[in-house]
C-alpha cells in the first residue's frame, strides 16, 4: 500500500520488472513462478532466483536557521528540478560514507554525518524502486559550488522552497522538517 500521511502520498508501487530474460549462472531462460507469495524469475535448469531488491539512496540535511541546502539536477529526467543532495550507495560502502561523498560531490562541501532523520521508500520511478535515507548533518569545511549532476547549490528557506521539487520522498522530508521547527 503506498505511503500515505500528513506529508503527502507516495505514487503507486512498480511492478517488478522483467530487466532479464536468462539465468546469469547457467543461461536457461527463466520462469515465473511463485514463491514467498510472490512471483519470481527462478531459472528451471539451476534453481538460480533473481531477487528484485531496492537499491540504497542516502541524502544530508545541512540546515542554517530555517534555510536549507538544495541542489537543482543538471541533466536526465528531473534536469532543473531541485532537491536535497542525494546519490546512491556503492556495492561496498558504508551508508554514511556514501552520504557524505554525495554531499561532497554535489555540493563541494564536505558534511560529518549525523542521525538518521527520515527513511522512505522511493516509488516515484517505475523501472527503480529505491530506498532513501535522509540524515542530518554538519559542515565541516569546503566551498559551496555546484557538481558532479547538478548545476546549482543554495541555501533555501524552509518558507520558499521550490514548486518544482524532483522527488515525492524529498517533499516529505521537507514538510516534517517545516513541522518540526514550526515554519
Amino acid at each position: 500500500m503506498p505511503h500515505d500521511s500528513a506529508f503527502g502520498a507516495q505514487p503507486s508501487r512498480p511492478t517488478m520488472p522483467r530487466l532479464y530474460r536468462y539465468c546469469p549462472c547457467c543461461g536457461t531462460p527463466f520462469t515465473r513462478q511463485p514463491l514467498h507469495g510472490r512471483d519470481r524469475m527462478i531459472c528451471a535448469s539451476c534453481g538460480f532466483i533473481l531477487w528484485h531488491n531496492p537499491v540504497v539512496g542516502v541524502a544530508v540535511i545541512i540546515m542554517q536557521n530555517h534555510y536549507i541546502v538544495l541542489a537543482r539536477r543538471a541533466r536526465g529526467v528531473y534536469k532543473g528540478a531541485w532537491c536535497i543532495p542525494c546519490g546512491y550507495v556503492e556495492y561496498d560502502e558504508d551508508v554514511r560514507e556514501a552520504a557524505q561523498r554525495e554531499f561532497q560531490e554535489e555540493t563541494g562541501l564536505l558534511v560529518d554525518v549525523g542521525e538518521v532523520y527520515a527513511v522512505h521508500s522511493n516509488f516515484h520511478n517505475p523501472a527503480s524502486h529505491s530506498v532513501g535515507i535522509w540524515f542530518r548533518g554538519t559542515v565541516r569545511s569546503g566551498t559551496m559550488r555546484p557538481d558532479d549532476d547538478v548545476d546549482q547549490v543554495a541555501y533555501v528557506s524552509l518558507q520558499q522552497l521550490p514548486d518544482n521539487l524532483a522527488f515525492p520522498t524529498d517533499r516529505l522530508v521537507l514538510a516534517q522538517l517545516r513541522q518540526d521547527i514550526g515554519v
